[in-house]
């Protein structure tokens, strides 16, 4: 027999395993004596009241035990000799995808401009340290891509796009914490992911797949409307009968590649900003109504949005017991993004705060066409780092002097490695979307009380929110719309947003693609 329960504990006793098995019994009603196990199926935090309670739901079984499942890769077979696809990316769509066809039968071949896990460590210090950027090795291009060394956050809303038990029990079979399966916002943490998609190289590579780094897509190899290949580095060329294009949404080259090829890719919405970075004891007193937070509570989180002038403007990839990190992909910008480890122990909780562009926004860029959201985009990047000393330094105001309009005189202790600099956010963000914001952060101040304050920072400008280019494909069939064998993926492709909305974005087109192979 098995019973399901619910269950709300202080978060002292929701540490204590014993306590939650016996509370979890006497809740099912079951004789104490008749039972053979306890498993814990989910846990949430419940921070509405004046104490915050931990939430969990459990399965009680009596007479019986829980007989387990299989494991995914235990049903993976050598594929070396198999048909081959070309995926362009090693990111989790990309990696995803490349499992995915192996349990399929079919052989993944990835292509990456960048390093492997381990070597991509020291152009990150070179970012952090010396302002130096490589454009084929940072914070977004690189083995496992953004979601690397960028939080690995692993909640999405996408529940429709596929099965994200799956995606998440992968990430287990290669080292993940179980807790990803039970927690309501799993994480893994910038220390610990880099160890787990090196496993996952080691299963590609280990059941027949190939994996080529510092291999740069240099162009296509068209034939009749049909993709067949790809050229890298200039001088290699590499055929398959299909292509999943998963390169992430600062790929700019492959953008204009494809547009070079008269391969139709369309505009469309994204989000730009600032990065904004409270006292992580601060979101712990408001959030949890505690200073200090007590020991067995996580770092608090928060969401924000609200309208403003008919655009949204929301909190984005939000980062408790974080830092926020220089993300540029080329020299000459600055770019921002958050990550944390995996105790999520900094003094610091930071979060993208964005505003919607529409393409209708666009009009003073229409003379760049379908690149007018790249081009508003790299201007705003531009822009930040021209007002600074050709640093990563990073221009920002206190919250308050930000809405102010002023420039502020001194600036609180952050997380930023790279530095910041007193600027003036409301001259160099576009005049839209500093007016949003600066409404915006007011709004938020009311609906978390101690939100706006002079010891939060603005940081500009966090402008990656998601691609501006979306490469148009067919719904039942995942190809591109009018290029036979091109299968875009992933958030670079315009179809996802994050490392699990990403990971089921590929597994879909792996399906899709073996379908392909199959006809």
């Amino acid at each position: 027999m098995l019973k399901e329960v619910e269950l709300k504990l202080l978060p002292e006793q929701a540490a204590n395993e014993e306590l939650i098995r016996q509370k979890a019994i006497s809740k099912s009603g079951l004789a104490p004596k008749k039972v053979t196990e306890v498993r814990l199926l989910r846990r949430s935090i419940d921070a509405r009241g004046r104490r915050p309670l931990v939430q969990l739901r459990c399965a009680v079984y009596a007479g019986e035990n829980y007989s387990g499942e299989a494991a995914i890769l235990e049903q993976f077979k050598n594929v070396e000799q198999a048909d081959p696809v070309i995926i362009v990316g090693a990111g989790p769509a990309g990696y995803f995808a490349a499992l995915e066809l192996i349990e399929q039968g079919l052989k993944p071949v990835i292509f990456d401009r960048g390093k492997d896990v381990r070597a991509r460590r020291r152009d990150l210090r070179a970012i952090q340290q010396f302002g130096q950027v490589d454009p084929h090795s940072n914070y977004c291009f690189g083995e496992g891509g953004a979601g690397t060394y960028s939080d690995g956050k692993l909640y999405t809303r996408s529940h429709k796009r596929g099965n994200i038990y799956k995606a998440l029990k992968l990430l287990v079979e290669h080292d993940a914490t179980s807790d990803i399966l039970i927690d309501a916002h799993p994480h893994i943490g910038s220390n610990k992911l880099p160890k787990i998609v090196a496993n996952i190289r080691e299963t590609i590579i280990h059941y027949g797949g190939e994996i080529h780094f510092e291999h740069l897509v240099t162009d296509f190899i068209m034939e009749d409307g049909q993709m067949t290949g790809v050229v890298v580095n200039d001088q290699e060329e590499y055929f398959a009968k299909a292509i999943i294009l998963a390169t992430g949404h600062s790929a700019r080259d492959i953008f204009h590649l494809l547009h070079r090829h008269e391969v139709p890719i369309e505009a469309k919405p994204f989000a730009l900003g600032v990065r904004i970075e409270h006292p992580q004891a601060l979101i712990d007193q408001i959030q949890y109504n505690q200073k200090p937070r007590e020991e067995h509570l996580p770092a608090s989180s928060y969401k924000l949005t609200c309208q403003v002038d008919q655009r949204g403007v929301f909190s984005f990839c939000m980062c408790p017991g974080g830092l926020v990190v220089p993300a540029a992909t080329a020299p000459g910008e600055i770019v921002v993004n958050g990550m944390s480890m995996s105790r999520r122990d900094s003094a610091f909780a930071n979060s993208g705060t964005v505003v919607a562009v529409e393409v209708e926004d666009l009009a003073a860029y229409a003379k760049h066409g379908v690149f007018a959201g790249l081009a508003f985009q790299q201007e705003v990047e531009q822009r930040m780092f021209q007002f600074g000393d050709g640093s990563q330094k990073a221009p920002a105001q206190r919250l308050t002097d930000f809405v102010a309009g002023k420039v502020s005189q001194s600036l609180p202790k952050t997380s930023y490695i790279p530095g910041l600099i007193p600027g003036p956010l409301q001259e160099l963000l576009p005049r839209r979307i500093y007016g949003r914001l600066q409404k915006a952060v007011q709004v938020f101040g009311q609906k978390m009380k101690g939100y706006y304050t002079a010891e939060a920072n603005v940081i500009g400008t966090e402008s990656r929110t998601s691609s501006p280019i979306r490469i148009p494909r067919n719904r039942q069939t995942y190809m591109h719309d009018t290029v036979e064998g091109l299968f875009p993926c992933g958030e670079g492709a315009g179809y996802a947003g994050g490392i699990i909305s990403a990971a089921m974005d590929g597994q879909n087109v792996a399906r899709a693609v073996a379908r392909y192979y199959r006809v």
